[in-house]
């Protein structure tokens, strides 16, 4: 019977956006840690709208392996996630954890690429020198459990993607968040492309793909930026139907929301970056498709347009969420915090305990925030100067 209505649900919303990837933590709504039927229902639901996932930790909330039981057999892909937090306790836990669900799944067959930590830098917890190691690192591990082909890269927002970076990376994963810049939504998507634009100069040909996107849809402003499903749905279709145009491949923030997210945090949107509704099933945006690229879309400060598009495919086509203790002195994060919107970089450098990053790194006049998934962890915010607990 459980059965049956999930089917009779995946035909209601079989005309949805299709997606490259979605940023996604199988924790259930109150919080819990999530087991394999959970996870199931989830890519039930997800698989309307994308084939691959990004996670952000094996090891936290034991989320590996039911995702990759769930996964195992199928078309989905998964951008697995190294926590990389303070000290190296949770990196060496998700390394730990990952070599032994090498010996248990064939990772080979759903694992598009691993990505190694989550914007630790931008929260001065590591510098670009100590992360470039831990790629190095986690090089030698995938080669000594023969899965060598696996591209890794690192999850960090743009100002931070130096020159270390892009020597030890495959690949280029980059966040960016015009919402936390104090952008309007109808510069968001050029603003954007500046960023990934600067990255990929400096990337001697390297492929860059944005890591994490996306525009909450309830809370309050951020400056000019404003929180609204109209506005969340004109920057999704302003920014994919430009990437699709452009080859940039991406993955948006995020599948579901986030209601045990911490609510101690500027703006108050934390809970509200989703595609789909705290229940993880109902669809946020109006109508059948999301997308159109051959129509001009509006702010919720003028009429909003409808919006249709293709439907979406679930076979996989493109690139992205353990086992025991949950997560106290190897937790991973939260999802979004909001950026320095005046202060220059050097205000917000990496630690000075070890080298800063290079010259090289793309130029910025602001600094973004995080977005990424895991534990709570209080930080300052130094121009905002609010207090906020994040929590992915």
């Amino acid at each position: 019977m459980r059965f049956i209505h999930t089917l009779t649900f995946i035909s209601a919303v079989s005309a949805a956006t299709h997606f490259n990837a979605l940023n996604y933590s199988p924790k259930r709504p109150d919080g819990s840690c999530p087991n394999v039927d959970q996870v199931r229902q989830d890519l039930a639901v997800l698989s309307q709208y994308t084939d691959t996932l990004r996670i952000y930790s094996v090891k936290d909330c034991n989320q590996g392996e039911p995702v990759l039981r769930a996964m195992e057999g199928t078309n989905w892909k998964l951008y697995l996630g190294m926590w990389v937090g303070p000290n190296d306790d949770a990196y060496e836990a998700d390394k730990a954890e990952l070599i032994r669900l090498s010996k248990v799944f064939d990772l080979s067959k759903n694992v598009k690429a691993v990505v190694v930590g989550s914007e630790m830098i931008y929260r001065k917890e590591q510098n670009s020198a100590q992360v470039a190691a831990k790629v190095q690192d986690m090089r030698s591990v995938l080669a000594s459990n023969n899965l060598s082909g696996i591209p890794l890269s690192v999850g960090e927002t743009w100002p931070y993607y130096d020159s270390n970076l892009l020597n030890a990376v495959d690949f280029a994963f980059v966040h960016v968040f015009p919402f936390w810049e104090g952008k309007t939504v109808d510069e968001a998507t050029d603003v954007l492309f500046e960023h990934i634009n600067a990255i990929k100069a400096a990337a001697n040909g390297k492929r860059v793909m944005v890591g994490e996107t996306g525009w909450p849809t309830a809370g309050d402003d951020f400056g000019v930026s404003h929180p609204s499903i109209e506005n969340s749905q004109k920057y999704m279709n302003d920014f994919i139907c430009r990437s699709n145009k452009e080859g940039l491949d991406y993955a948006w923030f995020q599948a579901m929301d986030a209601q045990w997210a911490s609510t101690a945090n500027a703006s108050n949107v934390e809970a509200h970056w989703g595609i789909l509704g705290p229940d993880y099933k109902t669809p946020k945006y109006p109508g059948d498709t999301w997308i159109n690229c051959n129509v001009a879309t509006s702010s919720s400060s003028s009429t909003s347009s409808t919006l249709s598009s293709t439907p979406p495919t679930t076979t996989t086509t493109t690139t992205p969420p353990s086992t025991t203790t949950p997560p106290t002195t190897t937790t991973p994060p939260s999802t979004t915090t909001p950026p320095t919107t005046t202060t220059p970089p050097s205000t917000t450098t990496p630690p000075t305990t070890t080298t800063p990053p290079s010259t090289t790194t793309p130029p910025t006049t602001t600094t973004p925030p995080t977005t990424s998934q895991g534990p709570t962890k209080c930080k300052k915010t130094v121009v905002v100067t609010v207090d906020r607990c994040i929590a992915y």
